[in-house]
């Protein structure tokens, strides 16, 4: 477990979080007493997302790639309000 105290947490959390190993802890502390404790979270494996999850679950309907109503294509091309 790692100790600091709120103005090195203050100054350096980046530096003591990337040295955070899963299951270890941070214990900030303000003037050497515990105030509150941050722990690393466990790595989740990276794997790319397959192609075609949801395959056969949503279709694009045909009027997807009509054109929009003319009051609507104003509304858009009017720009924020």
């Amino acid at each position: 477990m790692i100790s600091i105290n709120i103005h090195e947490a203050k100054t350096q959390l980046s530096k003591y979080l990337a040295k955070l190993r899963p299951g270890e802890s941070l214990l900030i502390c303000k003037r050497n007493v515990p105030v509150a404790e941050l722990r690393a979270l466990p790595r989740q494996a990276s794997k790319p997302r397959p192609i075609g999850l949801a395959k056969a679950e949503f279709s694009v309907p045909e009027s997807f790639f009509e054109p929009l109503p003319e009051d609507m294509l104003k509304t858009f091309e009017a720009g924020p309000v």
